[in-house]
């Protein structure tokens, strides 16, 4: 990833138009978006782009990194939440948006980083795991889920409807409706049966 943020102001609002420019890019096309039309959608030349982000997987794990500290700072604030399953299914929901758009993004993180010693979607899955554990185990404790609910299998369950589900977003919706509503009243059968 790219080195710590710029100081000047004028190079901090360029670091800050290419991620933001990136993000919206990156949800749209995908890794494959042109690195030149998002330094020009932001405003800066291209070179700009390349000083801050030398690599196209520079930009993508900056984009990659601030979006999921954006949706683990909202897991945390949605903890003090007076409704644990409010609090739960707003996060699932937008886990499941953060999952449609930039599915393709940590996919190549992921393969990126079979070639590297410092795996960064590795950290990035635990922090969004602990944050959405806790919401589900404070849903749990509230009584507004099943005992049985597991926050692994809740978590790959909202990864396989992204998956499914790439270019319909009201099924997506549907889907993370059905998840909820499982959730609520217990899917796992008895293991001693």
């Amino acid at each position: 990833m790219a080195g710590s943020r710029p100081r000047r102001a004028d190079a901090r609002r360029n670091y800050d138009q290419l991620v933001e420019q990136a993000r919206i890019a990156f949800a749209e096309s995908g890794v494959d978006a042109s690195l030149d039309e998002i330094a020009r959608r932001a405003g800066v030349a291209s070179g700009t782009l390349y000083r801050h982000f030398p690599t196209r997987m520079d930009l993508i794990e900056t984009v990659l990194a601030e979006r999921t500290a954006e949706l683990v700072t909202l897991g945390r604030d949605l903890l003090s939440g007076k409704d644990a399953m409010e609090a739960l299914s707003a996060w699932l929901r937008a886990a499941l948006t953060h999952a449609l758009a930039y599915q393709g993004l940590a996919a190549a993180v992921m393969s990126a980083a079979l070639d590297r010693a410092d795996d960064p979607a590795s950290a990035w899955h635990a922090e969004l795991f602990d944050v959405g554990a806790a919401l589900l185990a404070r849903a749990r404790e509230a009584g507004a889920v099943a005992a049985d609910a597991d926050a692994d299998d809740v978590l790959k369950l909202v990864a396989a409807i992204a998956w499914a589900t790439p270019d319909d977003p009201a099924r997506a919706d549907r889907l993370l409706t059905l998840l909820r509503n499982g959730l609520r009243h217990g899917v796992l059968p008895d293991a001693t049966r």
